[in-house]
């Protein structure tokens, strides 16, 4: 046998066979996403699934999450408690081989657990090979029993360290800073937001979220508990609470079909979005899949008889498309699947055919009893369903119009777009910029080889209490769809978007650091959530920091982007330091625009991401709705970090 070549220094000793624990630390992105802050929390995540899961199983009631000072997470619940007995194949406790093996636990035990949260499985070892260090504390048949692992390996056997009359399981962890290397900061609203959504899905369960990082204005640690004793219809109260019902009450149901535990809840509501979101074993499928094929077709089918049969459809003159039933409609599916096929890109479709009849037909049940003994609210929501339509066919005559004014201007481009050289929409960016003045500004500051500028003229329609056909009709959102490059609608759907011939992989909202560009950046925002959804959960949407001062002192020029960070400067520039507040970017030179704000080099720009579907949905209601009491609340909520995350 002839010697392997070792000149490129690839030999057989060169493939690495990563096995378990090694492998996690690796590739940790493939376990759990990112590296960033999706990846951070999610192991947070991973650790509640398993004591979800201990609740789902009948056995555990009260799960608490807590925040350390050092930001080390415990997650501790009332449940049977880990196993601790020798496992005979590993020779080692159960509890070690539950935390230092990829695929061990009892989710895999159908006898154990019938139906098991979490996307992936792939359970707390992950969160164990990405930790500095985690403790694993288990009350259990009247001893406490304790073992301790750094990076994923023990550091010592399972041990008896006292006793007690409690059960469940505590862990507690520290992220490994060699892994998530930009931060182990845990957000708590992030994880509030996730803990509220865990008790409306799993009813009669009580979480409890402690952060002992800060303390609130009275000296108390900052707390929340959060409970549901109706589960689905609380969780819609809760998302609409800033939009006008149409109906008097939510319609529910709960039930088995086909074996498949469903659950769904419903109301309409005055405004012109359809906001359904479907979740498969407590996991917030964002792409949809075959359980919301089922409901889209149990409503549909069932509205469609009701409305033939009532006579209202009689003179009408054209077809009522499956969209027209859904306007106004705020509605939650969830089922638990014992064995969940994903699908998708990002992995959080259902693909599994048989859950597609069991909602189905769960609905068409739910829906037929509600309307048969609710005759006024099932007239009420039939007309609603003959605006849609009419409303559909106006806003397929301005889609229209859009899409002629795309084909009929000079190169299918608005006539304010200065637009750059470069072709390849990878390497190009838009910049939608408040005003000709700070457009003008951007025109002569940017680089023309791949930087676009569009100008919008103030403030753009507030598509949140807008009809969709008046939505297609505004100039500066024509121009925005024909900028860059987007086809829109079908018969079916007038919002659907096609992406194929995008322009740019960059779309930053370039707006002034005061309070009306901060309006403005959020019309764009909702804008984009509604009718472009795609381009947010693509990564598509930015948003540009231009700095809030210039402290200058003698030839010394420096920005600053907060008030910490004027101070700062103004401190280290020592007296006589002059300070200049941007009240707009026009007030910028083009140089001064291009230094902080638009040169890749050195700018920041923010990228829009959507944590939780559900929640941006109900802020971005409340924000742009017509109540405004919990709009003011969020306002002086969030004031100080003068950002909106969604």
């Amino acid at each position: 046998m002839s010697e392997e070549p070792k000149k490129n220094g690839y030999t057989a000793d060169s493939i690495q066979a990563l096995e378990g624990m090694e492998h996690v630390r690796m590739r940790p992105s493939m376990y759990i996403g990112d590296i960033g802050l999706r990846g951070l929390h999610h192991l947070v995540y991973e650790v509640v699934d398993n004591s979800i899961d201990e609740a789902m199983a009948g056995h555990c009631d009260a799960i608490d999450v807590i925040i350390n000072v050092n930001n080390s997470v415990s997650v501790k619940d009332n449940g049977r408690g880990i196993p601790v007995g020798m496992h005979k194949k590993e020779g080692v406790s159960a509890l070690e081989v539950v935390m230092t093996k990829i695929g061990a636990g009892g989710k895999f035990d159908k006898d154990s657990y019938k139906v098991s949260g979490g996307l992936h499985g792939v359970g707390v070892s992950v969160v164990n090979a990405l930790s500095e260090h985690l403790r694993a504390t288990v009350y259990l048949d009247g001893k406490i029993w304790e073992q301790e692992y750094s990076r994923g390996k023990a550091l010592y056997p399972a041990k008896i360290i006292g006793e007690s009359n409690d059960k469940g399981t505590l862990v507690t962890f520290l992220p490994d800073t060699t892994i998530f290397t930009q931060t182990i900061e845990f957000n708590y609203d992030t994880l509030a937001t996730r803990l509220r959504e865990l008790s409306f899905l799993n009813k009669g369960i009580t979480l409890t979220l402690t952060d002992k990082r800060v303390l609130d204005d009275e000296g108390n640690l900052i707390t929340e508990t959060f409970h549901s004793d109706e589960g689905l219809p609380e969780f819609i109260r809760y998302l609409d609470a800033t939009r006008e019902p149409l109906i008097s009450r939510v319609i529910s149901m709960e039930g088995e079909k086909n074996d498949i535990p469903v659950e769904v809840a419903m109301v309409y509501n005055t405004s012109y979005t359809e906001n359904l979101h479907s979740y498969v074993n407590n996991i917030n499928t964002i792409e949809g899949g075959t359980h919301l094929a089922g409901f889209r077709r149990g409503l549909t089918a069932t509205l469609k008889k009701y409305a033939d049969d009532s006579g209202m459809l009689k003179n009408l003159k054209f077809d009522i498309a499956g969209d027209d039933f859904r306007e106004g409609l705020t509605a939650i599916i969830s089922v638990k699947v014992a064995e969940p096929q994903f699908e998708g890109q990002t992995k959080t479709k259902l693909g599994n055919r048989e859950v597609t009849a069991a909602v189905s037909q769960a609905v068409s049940e739910m829906l037929q009893n509600y309307l048969e003994e609710n005759p006024s609210d099932a007239r009420i929501i039939v007309q609603k369903v003959i605006l849609a339509a009419q409303a559909r066919h106006a806003a397929k005559k301005a889609r229209e119009m859009v899409q002629r004014k795309t084909v009929m201007s000079i190169g299918g481009l608005p006539g304010k777009l200065s637009d750059c050289s470069e072709t390849d929409p990878e390497k190009c960016e838009i910049f939608l910029v408040e005003g000709d003045s700070a457009g003008g500004t951007a025109k002569q500051g940017r680089d023309r080889a791949f930087q676009a500028i569009l100008p919008l003229r103030g403030k753009i329609l507030n598509v949140e209490k807008a009809m969709v056909h008046k939505v297609f009709e505004n100039e500066e959102i024509k121009n925005m769809y024909t900028a860059l490059g987007v086809s829109i609608g079908t018969e079916e759907d007038p919002r659907a978007l096609n992406l194929d011939k995008l322009r740019y992989n960059k779309v930053v909202i370039m707006c002034d650091a005061d309070v009306d560009g901060s309006h403005i950046a959020t019309l764009i925002l909702t804008f984009f959530f509604r009718y472009m959804k795609e381009l947010v959960e693509n990564g598509h949407i930015y948003i540009a920091t231009p700095p809030l001062y210039l402290v200058k002192k003698g030839q010394k020029r420096e920005y600053a982007w907060s008030d910490d960070q004027r101070d700062l400067i103004t401190q280290n520039m020592g007296g006589g330091s002059s300070i200049q507040r941007y009240k707009g970017l026009g007030e910028m030179n083009a140089e001064q625009l291009w230094d902080t704000t638009m040169n890749p080099d050195f700018r920041t720009l923010r990228q829009v991401t959507i944590d939780n579907l559900s929640e941006a949905d109900r802020v971005f209601s409340m924000l742009m709705g017509d109540e405004v009491p919990p709009r003011r609340a969020f306002i002086e909520k969030n004031a100080k970090y003068a950002k909106i995350d969604v």
